[in-house]
């Protein structure tokens, strides 16, 4: 490869590198096709990107992003998603009270013997007020409990169950995150962060909590609940596998198409690059030559009266298309001597001929 072309090359690679919006200007488009059909990523350009200084005044500059390609992936549509259903009955509206009091600010708080036993006293009241149904005041002295002892995890447990019955699922879930935090090793949290999950429609993460439950002390109402709330979480996975395959089989598609783009493209510069040297070669002389040197009969291709008559000669255009006579004819050009190995081959000679003919050479 030429020296000064990897040179050019290096330098342009360079500028991309300090400032991508290069890439960004509309002639370039074949280059970001084939660098995107790679699996390359090219930093979108901003409205306040300033164009490369060598593009300043140019069309070219400040020019917006390229429209998103054809090629790239669509994602499913939001009608496509919503197909699911599932049967949410039972399901409640979230409760939006606000944060109950959870002892966090008590963290440090040195608990006494006294305050325990006080502690366990206001637990076992407000078990008696839950036992009697009077779901407000069981709540208050549940409260009382923590802030007394607010490092102890069934208290927490025990008032996320006073409001699963008071329907309120979210508080429920903020008391069972905490007691999981002290005792991840407790089955009550689980299930009572189960239960309120299912209240919230929240299938998945309700199946979860509740074989969580089981799993560390199985119990006959977690799992019960458990066995209604696994269909809809399964259901629901795999409704999510659907869509996730069906994005991938997107991805893959659409850099199949990037990558026949980026071909179809690349092939075309090709061709293109191959008529610009065919035409240059065309107007300016034979490859191989320089000035006159080594033009079989010593005549100088260049300036001749008739050269272009001789260009247009279809035989001429026909034999500079064939690699093989090409090849042999510079072979001849660089050492005029080596013609005796092409006595033999009739459409090597008869180009030579005419040539030779044309320009007043001797006749091989």
């Amino acid at each position: 490869m030429d020296p000064r072309k990897v040179t050019e090359l290096k330098a342009f690679v360079q500028l991309c590198s300090e400032n991508p919006t290069v890439l960004h200007q509309p002639e370039l488009a074949f280059l970001r096709t084939w660098l995107l059909g790679m699996g390359a990523i090219i930093p979108p350009l901003k409205t306040n990107d300033v164009p490369p200084s060598s593009c300043k005044g140019c069309p070219c500059a400040g020019a917006p992003p390229p429209p998103t390609s054809a090629g790239e992936p669509s994602q499913p549509s939001e009608s496509e998603e919503s197909d699911l259903e599932i049967d949410n009955d039972g399901v409640i509206e979230p409760d939006t009270d606000d944060p109950q009091e959870m002892g966090e600010d008590l963290e440090n708080l040195e608990v006494t013997e006294e305050m325990m036993d006080q502690a366990n006293e206001k637990k076992m009241e407000a078990m008696d007020a839950l036992g009697e149904g009077d779901l407000q005041k069981a709540l208050g002295l549940f409260t009382e409990a923590i802030m007394l002892n607010p490092q102890v995890a069934v208290l927490y447990a025990k008032r996320a169950s006073v409001y699963i019955r008071m329907q309120k699922p979210n508080a429920a879930v903020r008391d069972c995150d905490r007691a999981i935090s002290i005792n991840p090793d407790s089955a009550q949290p689980y299930k009572w962060r189960g239960k309120a999950h299912r209240l919230l429609g929240h299938w998945e993460e309700a199946a979860k909590d509740l074989a969580i439950a089981c799993k560390l002390d199985y119990d006959e109402d977690a799992s019960a609940l458990l066995k209604e709330v696994q269909p809809k979480a399964n259901k629901i996975i795999e409704h999510r596998r659907k869509y996730q395959r069906k994005r991938e089989e997107q991805d893959i598609k659409a850099r199949k198409e990037r990558v026949k783009k980026a071909k179809e493209e690349h092939e075309k510069a090709q061709r293109e690059e191959e008529a610009r040297q065919q035409a240059g070669g065309a107007q300016g002389g034979f490859p191989g030559f320089s000035g006159g040197a080594g033009f079989p009969g010593g005549a100088p291709p260049f300036g001749m009266p008739g050269l272009g008559e001789l260009f247009n000669d279809p035989e001429v255009l026909m034999a500079m298309k064939d690699p093989e006579v090409m090849a042999a004819f510079q072979d001849v050009a660089q050492n005029p001597a080596n013609i005796s190995k092409y006595q033999s081959n009739p459409k090597i000679m008869a180009l030579i001929t005419k040539l030779s003919a044309k320009f007043g050479g001797p006749q091989t």
